[in-house]
C-alpha cells in the first residue's frame, strides 16, 4: 500500500512540475503586440485580393501551404513570418467570409492594390479597387464593428482595447511606383511620388487617433533587380550592374524611399508619445538579389516560376502559372523544383525562402530601423520555420 501511495505522490508532484514549466512558457513568451494590422499590396497579402475575385491557381502557394491561398508567392509572405515571430497566428484577410478569425488583427492588404486612388478600373489595367484609403476605411469599419459586437461576445473578434495594443504594418508603394514606368519613364513617375509618402504619413496619423501607437512601414524593394522589370523596363546595356540589376531604376527606388524616411520622420515629431519605424527591407533584399549564395540561396535575378528560362525566366506575355498560344505554339509558365534556392517567385515577388530571411531581420535585427528599434523590447520572438 505504501507503495502504490508514494508512486501517486511521485506522479502528482510530476504533474505540478509539468504545469507549472508550461504556465511559465506561456507568461515568457507573452508580447506587447496582441494583435497585427497590416495595410498592402501583393507582398503582404494573405488573401484578400483571392477573396473579392477569384482567380489564383497552382503553382502558388506549393512550398508551405501545397495549395493557392492567395498569397503572391510559393509559400508564405513576410507578415506571416512577422506574425510567427510575435506568437500570433496568421492574419486572416479582412475580405476573406468564410473561415477569418480576427482575434489577433486583421489583413487590409490586397494584391495589385496602390497607395493613391486609382484613375482606370481593375478590369482595364488590373489595379486592385482596394487602395490605402479604402483600406483604411474598412479599418474603420472593422473598429466600429468590434465596438457594436463586443458586448454580443463573439469569439472570432478581438477586444475593443486591442487597438492600442497593436502593431500597425504597411508594405504598400510598389505599384504606385512600377504602374506606369513604362510608359512615363522615371521623371513622370517622380513627380507623384510626394503624393504618395504624404498619404502613407497622413494614414498613419488617422489611425494614431483611433488608438494605434506602434508603427512599422517597410521601404519600397530595388525594383530595378526583379526579372520582370528586367524583361520590361526599357534601359541600354549600360544601365545594367555588376550584379545585373538597373542602376537608373533602383536609384529611383532610393530617392523615394529617401523620401519616405523623411515624411515618416516628419510624422514621428507629430505624434510625439508614438513608434512610426522606418523599416529599411529594401537593405535586405538588395543583398538577397546580390549575393544570394551568401545566404544559402542560388539564384538572384532568375524568377522560379515563369517562361522561357535563360537570364530571367521571365516572359510578360505568359505569368507564372498561365498557359497561352503564342505565334502557333503552347507556352506554359511553370514552377522550379527548388524555389528555396530561389529570391524571385515569379518575376515580381519574392519567394518563401527571400521572405523568411528578410522577416527574421526585421525580427531580430534593430539595425534595419529608423530609428533604432527592436521588437525585442516589446516581445519574447520566437523562432520563425
Amino acid at each position: 500500500m505504501s507503495c502504490w501511495f508514494s508512486s501517486i505522490v511521485v506522479w502528482f508532484i510530476l504533474v505540478i512540475i509539468i504545469i507549472t514549466t508550461t504556465c511559465n512558457n506561456l507568461v515568457e513568451s507573452k508580447c506587447a503586440f496582441e494583435a497585427i494590422f497590416n495595410f498592402g499590396d501583393s507582398n503582404s497579402d494573405t488573401g484578400g485580393f483571392n477573396a473579392a475575385f477569384p482567380s489564383q491557381g497552382p503553382p502558388y502557394g506549393m512550398t508551405y501551404f501545397k495549395r493557392p491561398t492567395g498569397r503572391a508567392s510559393d509559400g508564405r509572405v513576410i507578415v506571416d513570418f512577422l506574425a510567427q515571430g510575435l506568437g500570433l497566428p496568421y492574419l486572416s484577410p479582412y475580405l476573406q467570409s468564410i473561415g477569418s478569425d480576427f482575434r489577433h488583427g486583421a489583413n487590409f492588404a490586397t494584391s495589385a492594390s496602390t497607395v493613391l486612388m486609382p484613375q482606370t478600373s481593375l478590369f482595364v489595367s488590373g489595379v486592385s479597387p482596394f487602395y490605402l484609403g479604402i483600406q483604411l476605411q474598412q479599418f474603420k469599419l472593422f473598429k466600429t464593428k468590434i465596438d457594436e459586437f463586443q458586448s454580443k461576445g463573439n469569439t472570432n473578434l478581438p477586444p475593443s482595447d486591442i487597438f492600442g495594443k497593436s502593431l500597425y504594418t504597411f508594405y504598400i508603394g510598389q505599384n504606385d511606383f512600377t504602374g506606369e514606368l513604362g510608359s512615363k519613364g522615371i521623371g513622370g513617375v517622380k513627380e507623384y511620388l510626394p503624393q504618395v509618402v504624404s498619404q502613407i504619413a497622413s494614414t498613419i496619423k488617422e489611425i494614431y487617433g483611433l488608438g494605434g501607437r506602434t508603427f512599422l512601414v517597410l521601404n519600397l524593394a530595388p525594383i530595378g533587380c526583379y526579372p520582370a522589370f528586367l524583361v520590361k523596363l526599357p534601359h541600354e546595356s549600360s544601365d545594367i550592374d555588376e550584379y545585373g540589376c538597373l542602376i537608373s531604376y533602383n536609384n529611383a527606388v532610393v530617392d523615394y524611399n529617401n523620401m519616405l524616411k523623411d515624411a515618416l520622420a516628419q510624422t514621428r515629431k507629430d505624434l510625439s508619445d508614438a513608434n512610426v519605424i522606418y523599416v529599411d527591407t529594401h537593405a535586405v533584399l538588395l543583398e538577397l538579389f546580390q549575393h544570394p549564395t551568401s545566404h544559402g540561396l542560388k539564384y538572384g535575378n532568375k524568377a522560379c516560376c515563369g517562361q522561357g528560362g535563360g537570364s530571367y525566366n521571365f516572359n510578360q506575355e505568359v505569368y507564372c502559372g498561365n498557359t497561352k498560344e503564342i505565334n502557333g505554339q503552347t507556352l506554359s509558365a511553370t514552377a522550379c523544383e527548388d524555389p528555396y534556392n530561389y529570391v524571385s517567385w515569379d518575376g515580381i515577388h519574392a519567394t518563401e525562402a527571400a521572405n523568411k530571411i528578410t522577416a527574421n531581420v526585421i525580427l531580430n535585427e534593430a539595425s534595419i530601423f529608423d530609428p533604432p528599434f527592436s521588437l525585442h523590447k516589446f516581445c519574447d520572438i520566437q523562432t520563425v520555420g
